[in-house]
């Protein structure tokens, strides 16, 4: 007998006949005697609905209220598939955010989940019941719903598997598994059986949507084995955990990339202490996410060239805050909002030479421009025309062997 939690996404709760394939799968754990905690998030399309119908009332609506409206999403799926579980005689029970209770730290729309209580829930278990939970959303110490920001009910998941010392978390997708790259733009893409956290999280954090990041993160923290499965089909899944367990044979495990970037340049600014940090200043306080920062300090060492990506989305608002910022002096600002991040990620990387001369080789035999570098020990990201993407992805794929 095991505790596991099981995770169903948006599109695996997405309609009734979904739910109720849901808890055939759920009945079937159960069967097999295991003890289980069901986190699901809300329908698919649910919460960009509820999100469409706070702006239809107000562009200024209330974070408050949002988080109010937003986890009503996960409860509706709560509800649905604690009746379509109980109707096949397995004995289920929704809990709300506010019963368990959840409790969250941090600010409405981007909290945190810190802890929660295990005891009604434990014996539930004991009892032999199915408990089912609302993934995204929690409690603050003042007694608020709050919501922990998309993709969320992956961290609740997570969460729960650690704060609930469970065998497993098994995270259930329309997807068997994660690709060496989206199998929706190239066919060819391969299923990876076993992946690291730190490799998966690098995926994660450049564009790849099966896992949200910070749940990644919380695993790769605690160390807690994560199997991201199929909803919808009987094929074995990926397995993420410890590097420690990987074969490093190959040296790229995939090829992520995003297009929802720009790329700002501030030329010829005035070099000495504290400049960078003047810059970005003025971003933090904002919350204005800065990605990729490359500075190129000119021969006589008066002056630098600080070149950054962020989201497209908060390009004209990073622009303003620049033209306002009177703390530091440059030549001149260039920008271009038409440009995709590619990344190829894989721990075989540190004991590989020659990946990144493949990768930059790969790029020019297809014309594609390099206009940003960044690395790290196992990524190496690269900012192109936007309009070069797939071209891109699909060479890096066959390069280094991933089809």
């Amino acid at each position: 007998m095991k505790k596991k939690v099981l995770k169903f996404g948006g599109t695996s709760v997405g309609s009734i006949e979904r739910i109720v394939h849901a808890s055939k799968i759920i009945k079937r754990e159960s069967d097999s005697g295991n003890k289980l905690i069901v986190v699901v998030s809300a329908m698919a399309g649910k919460t960009n609905e509820l999100i469409s119908m706070s702006k239809s009332v107000s562009n200024n609506f209330s974070k408050r209220e949002l988080d109010v409206l937003l986890s009503t999403g996960e409860q509706v799926s709560c509800a649905l598939l604690s009746g379509a579980l109980n109707k096949i005689g397995i004995k289920a029970k929704s809990f709300m955010s506010w019963q368990i209770p959840i409790l969250t730290d941090g600010e409405n729309n981007n909290a945190r989940i810190i802890n929660m209580n295990v005891t009604q829930i434990d014996n539930y278990l004991v009892g032999g019941g199915v408990a089912i939970i609302p993934g995204y959303q929690g409690i603050s110490n003042l007694g608020e719903i709050t919501t922990i920001g998309r993709g969320g009910s992956d961290a609740t998941a997570v969460a729960i598997a650690k704060i609930f010392d469970t065998d497993s978390c098994e995270i259930y997708t329309d997807v068997d598994g994660v690709y060496s790259t989206d199998p929706n733009k190239i066919p060819i893409a391969k299923k990876i059986d076993k992946i690291s956290y730190e490799e998966m999280l690098e995926l994660s954090s450049l564009g790849a949507k099966v896992m949200q990041s910070s749940a990644v993160q919380t695993a790769m923290i605690y160390d807690i084995p994560l199997q991201v499965r199929s909803t919808f089909t009987d094929r074995q899944g990926t397995i993420i955990f410890n590097k420690e367990n990987l074969n490093y044979s190959k040296a790229v495990t995939g090829v992520a990339y995003s297009k929802d970037d720009a790329k700002i340049t501030l030329q010829s600014v005035e070099d000495k202490p504290g400049v960078a940090a003047e810059v970005f200043e003025p971003f933090e306080i904002n919350k204005i996410n800065i990605d990729m920062v490359i500075q190129n300090v000119s021969s006589d060492g008066k002056t630098t060239d600080i070149t950054f990506t962020i989201k497209r989305e908060d390009l004209n608002k990073s622009l303003e805050i620049l033209k306002k910022n009177n703390k530091i002096r440059f030549k001149n600002l260039s920008y271009k909002n038409n440009v995709a991040k590619i990344s190829i990620v894989g721990a075989g990387m540190v004991t590989t030479p020659g990946v990144t001369y493949k990768m930059f080789r790969a790029l020019s035999e297809e014309n594609i421009n390099i206009l940003a570098i960044s690395t790290s020990e196992i990524k190496i990201s690269v900012i192109i025309d936007e309009g070069f993407t797939v071209k891109a992805v699909k060479k890096l794929h066959n390069i280094f062997n991933l089809n």
